[in-house]
């Protein structure tokens, strides 16, 4: 059976409702993280540092490390519809309560915990229509499918995000900072209220687990069954090494889009103008767009001539060339150059191990190696913000940080992604 088209995967039966409830998700998460890094990041109050943004990073993604070992636990025992439903609802109540907050002005405690309830929900969310993909389309369209899956669900985020900052350009005129973005984050919590209402469309065993693969036991053993998760994926060593050279490629992206963020906000534009330099990243994330949608359309046809092993080898050798941009020049032009390439090859990279990773875990294991995969990759990010932030002076400007980044993923691609060691393995019987 040949793989399925893109236009054939949208409309697919069962696939399209999938599509319909993680892309209406995804959108709404752009209109939300817009309105936040307008709140924390680009209010006029607000000078925003290497280390205050790299700070912003890890309490946005810290909940997706503490919810991870309990995420598989709980995708692979109830009902994924279910679960999705319950989180789709109680995200809506708390954008709500952030709503209030932001509305207030408030930015204490309050607010940050509200907002890491909201991104660890997000986890279980991301996570379990990725578990659940493989059961509603055949192996065969899985590259295809991810693809479709991710890459448009990135590209609502920056759309999103966009209509965002669109939408809060004109809430300008007639309230005050604050009351505009609490205005976008209340539009945030309909929409995610529309997400769950999506969620009912699907039937309730349809994305798993299977009835005879669920597995009795207590929460409280999903740190146990992180370690399950760890175990069995490396008795796939070319899936483990792929989800290794992921998490080091997002790790770096996090590192280039916090410099991006610092260039322009307080060096492509004056720092008395944040809406400045909040419009000039939000062409950068129009690049990046493009970038996404690019990677994602090339990496079906990438995996049908050369396999899935070389092609994430071959895209991972360019991502290495895209930071070199930055460290030889700071200017609009290289920021765009950099974000297309970094983008376009990160993203064919990413969609090709997601199917590489579906496919070769039982579904019984599916949500918990999913976790493992989302943990690893979370810690990357904050890890490569952080290291960034402690090399990079306010104004962005530090060429060694760009090529740090390229020679990471340089070494990624001789020593990781060796030919001699990331290829398919041999049938297991586990």
């Amino acid at each position: 059976m040949q793989s399925l088209s893109f236009l054939r995967l949208v409309r697919h039966p069962r696939l399209s409702r999938l599509f319909a409830l993680r892309w209406t998700g995804q959108a709404v998460d752009g209109v939300f993280q817009s309105a936040l890094a307008s709140f924390v990041l680009f209010s006029p109050e607000r000078q925003a540092s290497a280390l205050g943004a790299a700070l912003a990073f890890a309490v946005v993604l810290l909940p997706y490390s503490l919810v991870g070992p309990f995420v598989g636990t709980v995708l692979d025992r109830i009902s994924r519809q279910r679960a999705l439903f319950a989180a789709n609802l109680f995200r809506a109540v708390d954008l709500f309560i952030v709503a209030l907050l932001v509305f207030q002005g408030r930015t204490g405690v309050e607010l940050t915990v509200a907002v890491l309830v909201a991104f660890g929900i997000n986890r279980l969310i991301l996570a379990g229509l990725s578990a659940g993909l493989p059961l509603v389309i055949d192996s065969k369209s899985l590259i295809a499918a991810n693809a479709l899956a991710v890459t448009g669900g990135s590209l609502l985020v920056v759309l999103g995000g966009g209509v965002g900052l669109g939408i809060r350009k004109i809430l300008d005129s007639m309230h005050n900072a604050n009351h505009s973005d609490a205005s976008l984050m209340l539009i945030a919590s309909i929409g995610y209220f529309a997400a769950a209402m999506l969620t009912l469309r699907i039937r309730r065993q349809e994305i798993g687990p299977l009835e005879h693969e669920k597995v009795k036991a207590s929460l409280v053993e999903g740190l146990i069954e992180m370690r399950e998760g760890f175990t069995y994926l490396f008795k796939h060593a070319d899936a483990a090494r792929g989800i290794l050279a992921t998490a080091i490629q997002r790790g770096g992206l996090t590192a280039l889009v916090l410099i991006a963020l610092l260039l322009e906000r307080n060096s492509f534009h004056h720092s008395s103008k944040p809406e400045a330099g909040l419009a000039g990243l939000a062409v950068a994330l129009s690049i990046v767009g493009v970038g996404i949608t690019f990677g994602a359309l090339v990496a079906p046809n990438g995996v049908a001539r050369f396999g899935r092993h070389t092609w994430i080898r071959y895209m991972m050798a360019g991502s290495a060339t895209s930071p070199l941009f930055l460290a030889i020049s700071f200017s609009p032009i290289s920021l765009y150059c950099a974000a297309f390439l970094t983008s376009f090859f990160g993203q064919s990279l990413k969609v090709t191990n997601d199917a590489l990773v579906q496919a070769k875990i039982d579904d019984i294991f599916r949500g918990r190696v999913f976790a493992v995969y989302d943990v690893l990759v979370n810690a990357a990010i904050v890890s490569g913000a952080v290291l960034a932030a402690l090399a990079l002076p306010t104004s962005g400007k530090a060429p060694l940080v760009p090529l740090a980044i390229s020679l990471a993923y340089l070494a990624t691609f001789v020593f990781v992604l060796r030919s001699s060691k990331f290829k398919a393995d041999l049938p297991t019987t586990s």
